[in-house]
């Protein structure tokens, strides 16, 4: 069956960087578009970061555009974002998702075409 598993969350100083990782099972990974998405307390779950099967399209949104790198490592299944100069505003709930075969930017941003989820990871920003 599909597993998904988020690790990494952490209680940061803003400025400060934190790498978060999902690692992904029992679907074909390395064809696959794999995001990140986001969920603030209180807001609704966003799509902060894609990256296609082969690395080839990347998506971020502006939110954290500059700041967050997301990369992928097929032959582990795993896919990571490297998160730096952490603000408040990104404190929320991190969530890998699997969306599927084809990459389209506006298919990062939502939720609709996530086929899988992990269970999620706390990242919390104090200023």
């Amino acid at each position: 069956q599909v597993q998904i598993i988020e690790t990494g969350g952490d209680l940061v100083q803003a400025g400060d960087s934190l790498t978060l990782s999902c690692t992904a099972s029992g679907f074909p990974f390395d064809a696959w578009v794999m995001g990140w998405f986001r969920q603030a307390p209180g807001k609704q779950r966003e799509g902060i970061s894609c990256i296609g099967p082969s690395s080839n399209g990347i998506f971020y949104d502006k939110s954290v555009k500059g700041r967050f790198t997301v990369s992928r490592d097929n032959a582990k299944n795993i896919m990571v974002l490297q998160m730096n100069n952490l603000k408040p505003e990104d404190t929320a709930t991190y969530y890998c998702a699997a969306l599927g075969l084809y990459y389209a930017a506006y298919r990062c941003q939502k939720e609709t075409y996530v086929q899988h989820w992990g269970q999620g990871t706390g990242v919390t920003v104090s200023s």
